[in-house]
């Protein structure tokens, strides 16, 4: 079964920073993080082995004008209770 929770979020580049920051920073720490996703806050248990796609896309448009895209997704097996 998976469960997904997910958001599009409108912010400022100090905003995205910070947000991105916190992340960062949970990731780097011990034990479980948790995301905020809009209005809720989801807890996960990361293993030491986290895998990292990184997609970046350039789009130039003479119609529709010019579009720039960074995708990140953190994949891994969750982490075992008393591990």
């Amino acid at each position: 079964m998976a469960q997904r929770t997910d958001a599009t979020l409108s912010m400022n580049r100090e905003e995205l920073g910070n947000y991105l920051k916190r992340l960062g920073d949970e990731i780097d720490g011990e034990g479980d993080i948790t995301v905020p996703v809009d209005n809720r806050r989801v807890r996960l248990h990361p293993s030491e082995a986290i895998t990292c796609d990184v997609e970046v896309v350039e789009r130039s448009s003479l119609l529709r004008g010019s579009k720039e895209t960074v995708s990140l997704e953190l994949s891994w097996k969750p982490k075992r209770e008393g591990t």
